[in-house]
């Protein structure tokens, strides 16, 4: 890989901290390492452990790079997982959003720039299935939330091992802060499931204010039975907080101006928890999840009409971009930026159904589908002096991956839970060495319970999908579409065709048996550990 570094800057050169001004410094140069992953062997680590492609040279530099860090700081490294709601691939400035759609992201940008940039991380179709696999490092189907909890409905989190429950047994000090929506029922709470303290809310945000407004429910904001109705409706409806295995102590009740400002609020606590760790001889785990940019979005005074687009979205875009800029200059500022991993990625990708409040992706589809632009989302991992700046890879990435490549940094391997599957797979060499390789072969696309398809390599297999282009699916909406089984599987080149415009199967039938393939080994997986829920018939046997 070739990288051209004009010169070492301080990060904070590249940060924009506030909503105005600042200094944007660009790289003359991006390279992308790359591997015919088709072509390779993979082994199994563990039977319990999906399979990996071996490169143990890059292995072997990136754990050395973490011996002489550690001997050092003293201790294990923090990680620091900023996690965005419905935010698209494309809003971000280095995927080709940014200034072109409105709403510059030049702290995103910098740290993409100075880290490892991926253009094809995965999460699952939806929210609360795709936190709920970044803490358990499983597919839904094995952990059991199959789609976004609403309304009191509980979680799934209960008979979880979670990742925030393995590194506090690790030593690390565990807080979670913002949207959690894994669930309200207490075993599915995070004070319960690993964390030492969380503050935020536990559902998700158009919950909270959808009915108190009289543009969306009308029928409702303006009566004062029904908005008593909603009063009387048993779900959580306060910003809480709860040190582990504590009690739910009420802060706020959530009305439009409350949740104008909790991104904001929670911004304060995580950079006060970070100048509060300076000093501990403990690492930390901060998983910061943000309210925004989820419909219905209402940006404080500081950021409304902010951004050139002058819509409520981008400029919520530009605050959680400023958010990400004062995360990581309190981390710059109490010396601890060289020892901790930030991971900035989004939960699934837009909700069009509320469009324009909404994200932009160049991909088919939206959130509630396994097309593209539901589930491939910005992926950009910096870590000072650990991540060769400049690389950008193509590279197969799910946020299942988090869960096994935390448990390697924190040196807690031998805590990976035996008695279940985990669909992730440990990525610590693909971040940390200067020419990392993903070690992914497949990434399996599940719609809830419904197997939909796999890829490999620059080819996807699809054998189901949603329909997004039918009269009752909304611009083309996710959770709108009905289910389409394909009689003969789709086959997409997603380097020449990324928008899945053009099924080129019976162009392709050379591939068919390596997909195959790889389809019984994900379906031996859960015939060994089977799933927790009932899976699409027919598609295991």
């Amino acid at each position: 890989m070739i990288v051209v570094n004009p010169g070492k800057t301080k990060l904070l050169k590249n940060l924009l901290v506030g909503a105005t001004g600042g200094i944007i410094t660009f790289s003359t140069g991006l390279a992308a390492n790359y591997e015919d992953v088709m072509t390779k062997e993979t082994v199994k680590p563990a039977p319990n452990l999906e399979e990996v492609i071996p490169h143990p040279e890059q292995m072997q530099e990136a754990l050395a790079k973490l011996a002489e860090l550690e001997s050092r700081t003293g201790k294990k490294p923090n990680i620091l997982i900023y996690l965005m709601d419905d935010v698209g691939w494309g809003d971000l400035g280095v995927y080709g959003g940014g200034v072109m759609v409105g709403a510059p992201t030049p702290n995103m940008d910098a740290l993409a720039r100075e880290g490892l940039m991926l253009t094809s991380a995965y999460s699952q179709p939806s929210s609360s299935p795709t936190r709920a696999t970044m803490l358990t490092g499983q597919l839904p189907v094995r952990h059991g939330i199959l789609r976004p909890t609403l309304y009191n409905e509980p979680g799934g989190l209960g008979n979880s091992i979670t990742l925030a429950e393995l590194l506090s047994e690790a030593g690390y000090v565990t807080q979670a802060v913002g949207k959690w929506h894994m669930g309200e029922n207490p075993s599915s709470q995070p004070q319960n499931v690993g964390f030492d303290h969380f503050t935020g809310f536990l559902s998700v945000s158009d919950m909270y204010t959808e009915w108190r407004d009289p543009d969306f429910y009308p029928e409702i904001a303006l009566s004062e039975e029904r908005t008593q109705m909603m009063r009387d409706f048993a779900f959580e409806k306060y910003w809480v907080q709860a040190s582990k295995n504590g009690e739910l102590e009420r802060i706020a009740e959530i009305d439009i101006d409350v949740l104008t400002h909790l991104d904001q609020n929670w911004a304060d606590f995580s950079v006060n928890f970070i100048k509060e760790m300076a000093d501990s001889d403990q690492p930390f785990f901060l998983y910061h999840c943000t309210r925004g940019a989820h419909f219905d979005n209402y940006p404080p005074e500081e950021f409304l009409g902010k951004s050139p687009a002058k819509q409520r979205y981008k400029d919520t875009i530009m605050e959680l971009d400023d958010i990400l800029g004062r995360l990581v200059k309190a981390l710059e500022e109490t010396g601890q930026l060289e020892n901790t991993l930030i991971f900035i990625a989004s939960d699934n990708g837009p909700e069009m159904e509320a469009w324009p409040d909404s994200a932009y992706s160049p991909f088919r589809g939206a959130k509630g589908t396994t097309w593209e632009g539901g589930v491939r989302v910005p992926g950009i991992l910096y870590w000072e002096g650990m991540i060769e700046p400049g690389r950008v890879s193509d590279g197969l990435f799910d946020l299942a991956d988090i869960f096994n490549t935390s448990l390697t940094l924190a040196g807690a391997q031998d805590l990976m839970p035996t008695d279940r599957y985990i669909d992730g797979i440990d990525q610590t060499s693909f971040l940390l060495a200067n020419d990392g390789l993903s070690n992914r072969k497949y990434i399996y696309y599940w719609l809830m319970n419904y197997f939909s398809g796999v890829r490999m390599a620059e080819y996807k297999y699809m054998v189901l999908a949603e329909a997004d282009d039918e009269p009752g699916s909304v611009n083309p909406g996710g959770f709108t579409g009905s289910l389409n089984i394909f009689a003969y599987y789709h086959m997409y080149n997603l380097y020449l065709d990324p928008k899945e415009e053009h099924n080129i199967s019976i162009r392709k039938l050379v591939y068919n048996d390596l997909f195959l393939e790889a389809m019984q080994k994900h379906f031996a997986t859960l015939k060994q550990y089977p799933p927790v829920v009932e899976v699409f018939p027919g598609l295991v046997h």
